[in-house]
């Protein structure tokens, strides 16, 4: 399922051109903060990639509600205390 959803998510990604060091830019729309650069576009892809996965498996480790991408749906179990 992490699979499924990091190909999803790579699926809806939108990448500019920035004034930077790292001319290009990448983020995942409806998944705040997650976004990369790199001197090539597939460099920045495979920031992208990276970023996507630590934050996926952070909010999976926190119990965050994670939300859906397409008809990809991860839903994590409530911790029993």
């Amino acid at each position: 399922m992490i699979l499924q959803y990091l190909d999803a998510a790579m699926t809806t990604a939108r990448y500019e051109m920035i004034e930077d060091q790292e001319p290009f830019y990448g983020e995942i729309p409806g998944i705040q903060g997650v976004w990369a650069s790199g001197e090539t576009l597939e460099g920045c892809r495979e920031n992208l990639v990276a970023a996507v996965e630590d934050w996926l498996l952070f909010s999976i480790a926190r119990g965050a509600e994670i939300p859906a991408i397409g008809d990809v749906v991860i839903e994590v179990p409530h911790r029993v205390a």
